[in-house]
């Protein structure tokens, strides 16, 4: 039988140091709708729901779901705890998850 894991709300100091280990990622929001949040730019509305579709894979592989904000050439991915009302390190992990599986530097062969 596995437990479940019981989150809790990080302290200003452990988000500040998780926020410094993903570039690009800011704090927006204040109290239960405190969050992390990144917007991306695209060429058109294909590539920005094709980027938005491959946050949702990496979601459903995470089990935690960002909200997303879509338009026709930017999409804005916000990640929150709902459960904790702020910040999580599963949010954190999320947000890792999404720049490594995403925008890892490839190594030549």
């Amino acid at each position: 039988m596995t437990s479940a894991i019981q989150l809790v709300a990080l302290k200003p100091t452990q988000i500040v140091s998780a926020l410094s280990s993903i570039p690009g990622w800011v704090l927006s929001g204040d109290g239960a709708d405190l969050c992390i949040e990144k917007t991306w730019d695209f060429p058109h509305f294909q590539a920005t729901m094709a980027f938005a579709n491959a946050v949702a894979w990496i979601a459903e592989q995470q089990n935690h779901h960002p909200e997303l904000v879509v338009s026709y050439r930017r999409c804005t991915v916000r990640w929150q705890t709902h459960d904790v009302q702020g910040l999580s390190t599963q949010d954190f992990a999320a947000a890792q998850a999404l720049e490594k599986q995403l925008f890892a530097e490839k190594n030549p062969a």
